[in-house]
């Protein structure tokens, strides 16, 4: 679970201590098959929750602050990049951007790529995999 937008959520999951969550956490992942109670800290939030089955799929989300230029590599079965805050511009030929929560889906086939944020920026890389029980 990540706060994109708003001043965060306080999450009392069960047997876990518990954690405040604002725009600059990492993410937290937890169990959704377990008791959670959350609180709004203040306000209304925008937040981004990955969620796979159990011993199907597998997933890891990471949270990449930057200005200027990121290589994307696609290493698993389904990447997805979440532009959050600002505009991204795709370095190809034709120079396709992503805007605030635009998603680029790429698979595991997928060249690397370069994406430029047009100032400061946040990005979310999400990572896809099937199990091997599953293909």
């Amino acid at each position: 679970l990540s706060v994109l937008e708003g001043e965060g959520i306080v999450l009392d999951i069960a047997g876990q201590p518990t954690a405040r969550l604002t725009t600059a956490s990492v993410p937290l992942a937890f169990a959704g098959d377990v008791p959670t109670r959350a609180a709004l800290i203040g306000g209304p939030i925008t937040d981004l929750n990955v969620m796979t089955r159990r011993g199907r799929m597998a997933h890891a989300v990471e949270r990449q602050p930057l200005s200027g230029e990121i290589r994307i590599m696609p290493r698993a079965d389904t990447t997805l990049v979440l532009a959050v805050n600002t505009d991204f511009t795709l370095l190809t030929d034709d120079r396709p951007s992503l805007g605030p929560l635009d998603t680029l889906i790429l698979e595991r086939e997928t060249p690397e790529l370069w994406l430029q944020s047009q100032g400061e920026g946040l990005l979310f890389v999400i990572e896809l995999d099937r199990l091997a029980a599953n293909h």
